[in-house]
């Protein structure tokens, strides 16, 4: 074959054909081979006939099967590409596509009801196909079997072997065709035997009989002889009678495919299920209504596990992205899209998911947003550190500033999966100048907390010098919030966090800090603080035991991102690196919906956006927080979403807030502004002339061998003391200020 390809101008074919896939001479003239095109490295197919001795008369059925593929264009017929031809060769160029006996023994991996759903669709597509060669075409294709049906990398049916499809003629009805193997002859109709019969015929009768033959070969396996379609015990009953009609054995009341089809789509019959009516509804989804396509769509991300997994990757999948580019229904679409991307190669998930995603982070739309931040771990390791850096972070960056909790509190937690993408500039100054302000401002007492989680969980990301300067202030703050678990979360930040302390700073700053909260009103406090202080007060002391450690347990302290260890000396904090890494604190819904009614009824209201932000409220006091801090009250933050929760953070809500809120600590209710004064010791107060040396630092540059710095005032600002007013002395005399503008600027002499 190589030589011949070498002496003609076909050697230029622009595609490279591979191995040779399985397929019987007895089923087809054509050899099918794996193929790329050169260049782009496309997957493709590529049938080639070779004349030999013995087949030159097969020449002109492979050039009219070239013709005929080139003309008939349907979603149900083989996909032409290319082709090449001359006197002894015939190239066919089509989509990737494998023969359906190898297929059907793949899909055994699949679930029965995989399965079952893969063979009703495909049986779907390969009649609505026969009735088009019939009807639309008033073509036989006169070869209908299992040999001649392709299934693509979609998982799509499709018809291929036309190198014996002719023109209807009902004058020339009774001539018969004559096929290239014997062995196709058992998928002849019984009136190929009987001529009188074949005068009968109608345009379907021929390939009606074919399709009855492909049934039975799906759930059967390679047809023996023709008896053997009388046995229909592996058959579903819901498809034997009108497997029956199509196998009559008088050609003139035969069922034909179009009929077939309108029969097993009604209800309670084999074509009635979800997934066809899926795969349907997708197919006409540009002019479904767009209340329609939410309900669908809002349905559809549970059907997903049914469906087989190559239609969900190939087909689903690119009908939701062309959905998601000519419609608004981003938030509804996602859940799907994202869930079909886990069964998609990296490769494709680039291709497919990413700029989808990519495109709907500059969506305004509350819910699309709130869905984007509760899926991010599912996608964010497939995009480039530049495109989350320019194209998702500086959108990302606003829910920060959201009115809505939920959103601020997903913002909050998505910087987990960020953080190792961000640049110095987005993680080391705008995500520390925001955690900074929600700390401070957020009057919701679990964002508080969650924000002081997540700093701690990323530190290791921060640069050394920006965290040796802001992880100390930041979790001291957070050990005098009113909310206990609040306090709880610096203590466990504190010490999961420990190695990129100095050992002076340890003692000096941390321990003393600790050491106050032994005598916290709240007991889940006071027992993390023991248990953190024993930690620290037994790695100071191996220190002051053999001085040779003290570099060892300092050598965190320059290093960042992935270089960071775990020393020995991290040992004794095991309990806060386990709890801080698997836990989030569950914060109250916000009493503001997500979204407006209308998207519960599948409509998205355009008037909310992220960007209606209304006044805020003051912080609550220490009265309004609940005072339970056992485990319940955290939850994982691998936790999977329910289908029943109202809201969309994708952590569980409690039981009854309310009446945990009831149920408060009468120690706690004391936690209010006049007797916070007295918890805060002065050692802790302070540590907040750090800020001021921090603020000198930016003020005079940093070195060249120093990374710039410029973290905004926001992160830095801290209650000051105010200073005390002089006494205003009412007896002395005000003097009316003078008026430097008008005839006064001039000279002028004021008349008395």
């Amino acid at each position: 074959m190589w030589s011949f390809w070498n002496r003609n101008s076909i050697k230029d074919f622009p595609y490279e054909i591979g191995d040779v896939q399985p397929m019987s001479f007895d089923d087809t003239i054509w050899a099918l081979h794996k193929g790329k095109k050169k260049g782009s490295e496309d997957d493709v197919s590529i049938f080639q006939f070779e004349s030999k001795p013995g087949r030159e008369n097969l020449i002109d059925n492979a050039k009219s099967a070239l013709k005929r593929l080139k003309t008939l264009r349907h979603p149900s017929i083989l996909t032409y590409l290319h082709s090449s031809e001359n006197e002894k060769m015939v190239c066919i160029v089509t989509e990737p596509v494998t023969p359906l006996s190898e297929y059907l023994r793949l899909a055994e991996s699949f679930t029965k009801e995989q399965r079952n759903n893969a063979i009703s669709y495909g049986l779907y597509q390969v009649a609505v196909g026969i009735g088009f060669i019939n009807n639309d075409c008033n073509c036989v294709h006169n070869n209908i079997h299992t040999g001649s049906i392709l299934v693509n990398q979609s998982g799509i049916w499709r018809i291929a072997g036309l190198e014996y499809m002719t023109n209807y003629n009902a004058e020339d009805q009774d001539r018969k065709v004559t096929k290239h193997s014997s062995a196709l002859s058992k998928y002849d109709p019984p009136e190929y035997s009987d001529p009188s019969r074949l005068k009968h015929s109608q345009r379907w009768s021929t390939d009606s009989y074919g399709l009855g033959c492909v049934v039975w070969e799906v759930f059967n396996g390679t047809l023996p002889d023709r008896n053997s379609l009388k046995t229909t015990s592996k058959i579903p009953a819901d498809l034997i009678a009108s497997y029956k009609k199509l196998l009559e054995s008088n050609p003139k009341t035969r069922l034909s495919a179009a009929d077939f089809v309108r029969e097993c789509r009604a209800k309670g019959s084999y074509m009635k299920n979800t997934f066809v009516d899926s795969m349907l509804f997708l197919e006409e989804i540009q002019i479904k209504e767009t209340g329609e396509k939410n309900r669908f769509f809002n349905h559809l991300n549970d059907r997903l596990e049914s469906f087989p997994p190559d239609v969900s990757r190939g087909k689903i999948a690119n009908q939701l992205t062309a959905a998601l580019e000519f419609n608004n229904s981003g938030s509804s679409i996602l859940g799907p899209l994202l869930k079909i991307g886990r069964l998609l190669s990296e490769n494709d998930f680039q291709k497919k998911i990413v700029p989808c995603v990519v495109k709907l982070f500059s969506s305004k739309d509350r819910a699309t947003r709130g869905k984007l931040l509760q899926e991010m771990e599912s996608y964010i390791n497939y995009v480039q550190p530049n495109v989350v850096n320019e194209q998702i972070f500086p959108h990302v960056s606003q829910g920060f500033l959201d009115s809505n909790n939920i959103i601020r509190e997903q913002t909050v937690k998505c910087m987990l999966h960020l953080a190792p993408k961000l640049s110095y500039a987005n993680l080391n100054e705008e995500i520390l100048k925001h955690f900074g302000r929600l700390q401070m401002r957020d009057e919701e007492s679990g964002i508080r907390t969650n924000t002081v989680v997540c700093l701690g969980k990323i530190a290791r990301y921060l640069h050394p010098q920006i965290r040796q300067t802001v992880l100390i202030p930041f979790f001291l703050r957070a050990m005098r919030d009113p909310f206990p678990p609040a306090r709880v979360a610096g203590i466990l930040a504190l010490s999961a966090t420990q190695n990129f302390y100095s050992l002076r700073d340890t003692s000096s700053r941390v321990m003393p800090a600790l050491c106050h909260l032994t005598m916290d009103p709240d007991k889940s406090v006071r027992d993390q603080a023991f248990k953190a202080l024993k930690g620290f007060v037994s790695k100071i002391e191996k220190v002051s035991e053999d001085s040779s450690l003290a570099e060892q347990m300092e050598a965190d302290l320059n290093v960042s991102g992935g270089n960071v260890n775990q020393t020995f000396a991290a040992s004794w904090a095991t309990w806060a690196v386990s709890s801080l890494t698997s836990k989030f604190y569950r914060t109250k819904p916000s009493s503001a919906p997500l979204t407006t009614p209308s998207a519960q009824t599948g409509r998205m209201d355009s008037s909310e956006t992220i960007d209606d932000r209304p006044e805020r409220h003051k912080m609550s006091s220490s009265n309004d927080f609940p005072t339970n801090t056992n485990d319940e009250a955290w939850s994982s933050i691998d936790d999977t979403p329910t289908s029943d929760q109202k809201s969309l953070d994708g952590w569980e809500e409690e039981q009854d807030w309310n009446s945990e809120t009831e149920v408060e600590d009468k120690n706690d209710k004391q936690l209010g502004s006049e007797k916070e004064d007295k918890f805060i010791s002065p050692v802790i107060e302070e540590n907040d002339a750090l800020f001021q040396e921090y603020e000198d630092l930016m003020r005079k540059g940093s070195p060249s061998s120093k990374p710039p710095s410029s973290i905004s005032d926001d992160f830095l600002e801290e209650k000051q003391p105010s200073r005390p007013r002089k006494p205003i002395d009412t007896t002395r005399e005000r003097k009316p200020k003078q008026n430097n503008k008008g005839p006064m600027k001039l000279g002028a002499r004021k008349i008395s």
